[in-house]
């Protein structure tokens, strides 16, 4: 515990910004949530949002992109995996800054539709072509956050809570087993940094860091180094050394996105109780409720205690599968504070697997 203790003492600073960029995403999902809350955004509709079956078909879609991405790179063909994730991450940017220029326009008085939607495009295309040229951290990051926000409030505001936590859970268990028994997720994300493409968040122990110059491997060379007992005895005890210190935490998107998702789809299907907190964008947008909202924001929380709880485990220097602590906070979150603001009853919802 020790030497746990001392490390994240080294690197409380990237551990801090990770917890902040975490937040952040998440904050802003809710922010834009009421601009995308109608029954044509939800991916499979208003029925679709309670239908198990399609729970499955986004599992089967994420396993799916995380074979071909490291088939792709196996052989050779990272021109094309990032043409593929460019065009993903590129709509994803897009959903995140309609509802922010959307703002804009309203400030300036104009109206103009084509307008508004040339203008996000075009400032979606700049920042990825930002990316494309200049993969430094704080771009990825930026550009990381916006992406993030954007999947988390369109698949958020597509299934009803319950069936997000049986996602959650799902998830967490494949993830477990792809980071610590087949390890295919840690090819995956050496492949993203190698690329420098933003389904990462990347947090820097120092200003002096550079994610461009970052060298490859940086998943497979922790997963093998000699973290904790040397050979040396002296006086009956086994000396050990710290886990070695990295230059920076690096964290898949998939870990801010689930637990995210569960927020959105509290504020958007618990039942409407309590007055009303949130009403930025007016008619004809639906405003979110103090119970749903302290639901979701109590999930949050929870998620952030599941974040400290990695840090602990991050600490001793090897890659972690993030989505068990993290989907099992944001859960244990979101019954404690739905038990508190809304009771336990109000936290069901009817589901079918047809």
């Amino acid at each position: 515990m020790s030497l746990v203790l001392a490390s994240i003492r080294d690197q409380w600073v990237s551990m801090l910004g990770m917890a902040a960029m975490f937040t952040m995403s998440i904050s802003f999902g809710i922010f834009i949530q009421p601009f995308y809350n109608y029954d044509d955004m939800r991916a499979f509709g208003a029925e679709g949002s309670s239908q198990a079956q399609n729970i499955f078909i986004e599992l089967g879609m994420i396993f799916i992109f995380t074979i071909l991405v490291i088939w792709l790179a196996r052989k050779g063909l990272e021109v094309l995996i990032k043409a593929i994730i460019f065009l993903a991450l590129g709509y994803s940017l897009f959903l995140a800054i309609l509802p922010l220029t959307a703002i804009l326009l309203n400030l300036v008085g104009s109206g103009d539709v084509v307008f508004w939607l040339i203008l996000t495009i075009g400032i979606s295309f700049s920042l990825m072509f930002t990316l494309h040229r200049f993969p430094e951290w704080y771009v990825v990051n930026t550009i990381g956050v916006l992406v993030g926000s954007g999947v988390i409030t369109m698949i958020g505001i597509a299934f009803v809570p319950v069936l997000v936590i049986f996602f959650m859970i799902l998830a967490a268990i494949y993830d477990h087993w792809a980071v610590n028994k087949s390890k295919h997720m840690l090819e995956l994300a050496d492949t993203m940094i190698d690329l420098k493409l933003p389904v990462l968040l990347v947090a820097p122990k120092d200003s002096n860091y550079s994610f461009i110059d970052q060298g490859p491997d940086v998943m497979s060379r922790a997963e093998e180094d000699d973290l904790v007992p040397s050979d040396e005895i002296e006086d009956g005890f086994v000396n050990q050394k710290p886990a070695r210190s990295r230059d920076a935490l690096f964290m898949g998107l998939g870990d801010v996105i689930f637990p995210g998702i569960l927020v959105i789809s509290s504020i958007t299907f618990l039942p409407e109780i309590g007055p009303v907190v949130f009403d930025f964008w007016g008619d004809p947008s639906a405003p979110v409720h103090l119970g749903p909202m302290i639901v979701g924001l109590g999930t949050l929380v929870g998620g952030l205690f599941g974040y400290m709880a990695l840090m602990t485990q991050v600490a001793r220097g090897k890659p972690q599968a993030g989505l068990p602590l993290l989907n099992g906070g944001s859960i244990l979150g979101y019954l404690i504070s739905g038990a508190i603001a809304l009771g336990l009853e109000n936290l069901w919802q009817d589901i079918t697997f047809m």
